[in-house]
């Protein structure tokens, strides 16, 4: 058995028949696969394109914070706090806060802030905590104390510690 793949007939039958044999199994196995995953990635593509839409129905604003260039570079608490708070229908008096000073730590910078919401109800502190996660990548929530605010049904304070990675 040895000495067939000595004899250089061997290759010169062999390699022209693998060459002559590429084609059809191309055709036959390769391409109908590919045409399968086309269409499961059409598929695919119109559900999320149909998820994105009510996306954008449901929230609009969040194309005005993703469009902008540089939000990582020039993000500043104030200005995300008034933004997400305004979405959120807190009015100004209702929240305060307070940040620190830009900290590097291994060559990370980060920068801590402190918000106070006052009179807010569950809904409307969960849909700020999680507007403010999703829309900046390195803002963390690193502590939540809520204080339910005596003789009201559903009106909290809410203090939040926010830490930004730049």
């Amino acid at each position: 058995m040895k000495e067939i793949y000595k004899n250089p007939n061997f290759y010169y039958i062999l390699v022209p028949a693998m060459l002559a044999l590429w084609p059809l199994i191309a055709g036959g196995v390769y391409l109908p696969a590919a045409k399968r995953g086309l269409k499961d990635e059409m598929k695919d593509y119109q559900k999320a394109r149909t998820k994105v839409a009510e996306i954008l129905m449901l929230d609009p604003g969040r194309l005005d914070v993703a469009g902008r260039k540089g939000d990582a570079a020039e993000f500043i608490y104030s200005d995300a706090i008034d933004n997400v708070a305004n979405l959120c229908g807190i009015p100004p008096t209702n929240y305060r806060p307070s940040t620190k000073p830009i900290f590097v730590r291994d060559g990370q910078k980060s920068r801590e802030c402190h918000v106070v919401l006052t009179s807010v109800d569950i809904a409307t502190f969960a849909k700020f905590l999680s507007t403010m996660q999703l829309r900046w990548a390195g803002l963390q929530c690193i502590n939540t104390v809520l204080t339910k605010e005596k003789g009201l049904p559903d009106k909290w304070k809410v203090n939040l510690d926010f830490k930004y990675y730049y």
